[in-house]
C-alpha cells in the first residue's frame, strides 16, 4: 500500500524531522497530527526508559502547534498534491 510506505518513511527518524512532518504536503492535517502524536508517545516512552529518541518533546510540540496554526488559517485541512503547504 502506498500510504503504508509513506508512513514508514515519515516515521523513520533518519528521514524527517517533526517539523518536516508538519509541513508534508501529501498528508492532511489529521494525518500529520496522528503521526506527530504517535511520535510524541514514542519519544515519551523512550524518555521513560532512559533511551535517546532523536527528537525533543519541544520539537514535536512545536510541529503540532504549526499544524494547528495552519488549520486555523485554513491550510492543510485536505490532502494537497500541488505542494502549496
Amino acid at each position: 500500500m502506498v500510504f503504508g510506505n509513506l508512513e514508514a518513511q515519515i516515521m523513520s527518524r533518519d528521514n524527517l524531522t517533526p517539523m518536516q512532518i508538519a509541513q508534508q504536503s501529501l498528508l492532511t492535517a489529521r494525518e500529520k497530527l496522528d503521526l506527530l502524536h504517535q511520535l510524541r508517545a514514542d519519544a515519551s516512552g523512550a524518555e521513560a526508559e532512559g533511551r535517546e529518541f532523536g527528537f525533543t518533546s519541544g520539537e514535536i510540540d512545536e510541529a503540532i502547534a504549526h499544524v494547528h496554526r495552519g488549520v486555523q488559517d485554513g491550510v492543510g485541512t485536505k490532502t494537497v498534491f500541488k505542494g502549496d503547504y
